[in-house]
């Protein structure tokens, strides 16, 4: 993975991601910083995505649950930690292809704090698309207490060197 691409004479410019030459089988990625979910946050999500459960944003409703209070929606969770991997695992992405294998082991609520980390399970080039690769990734997460609270495998199609976008842009 590079951190920056001379531009010109002592001038850099950020970069991210890997190209699928910089994926090796059985590296794993620890994603960081961490991210502290906050109720706002949760109650925003289960509005914007409709999820009208009460178990998400009803205070009441929450404390009457096994739990004792509200849950983080699980999408939300996914998105997350989906999010959390792109530097490491898609920020060179053509797409996601699929994810298979989620689950959810153990709740989220507001306050916890989640990490994840990325395992190369599988890589191949791709048969139809030159210059590109797919990419088998499982990603963990966990809360502040080392729970596992999700986990997921899938797969991403990659650009080599030279065949993704920022590669043809002199502004990127």
């Amino acid at each position: 993975m590079r951190s920056a691409k001379k531009v010109g004479a002592q001038r850099y410019r950020e970069t991210f991601g890997r190209y699928f030459d910089d994926f090796n089988v059985g590296d794993v990625y620890e994603h960081r910083p961490g991210k502290t979910v906050a109720e706002y946050e949760n109650h925003l999500f289960t509005l914007l995505t409709l999820n009208t459960h009460p178990l998400h944003f009803d205070a009441e409703f929450g404390r009457a649950t096994e739990f004792g209070r509200n849950l983080v929606v699980s999408t939300y969770t996914l998105s997350l930690l989906i999010g959390m991997s792109v530097t490491d695992v898609s920020h060179k992405a053509i797409a996601n292809l699929g994810m298979d294998q989620v689950k959810f082991p153990a709740p989220v609520f507001a306050g916890d704090t989640l990490y994840a980390e990325s395992e190369v399970l599988a890589k191949r080039e791709s048969t139809s698309r030159p210059g590109q690769g797919v990419v088998t990734v499982r990603t963990v997460g966990h809360n502040q207490d080392g729970v596992e609270i999700c986990s997921f495998v899938r797969n991403v199609l990659i650009p080599a060197e030279g065949h993704a976008v920022e590669d043809r842009l002199d502004t990127y």
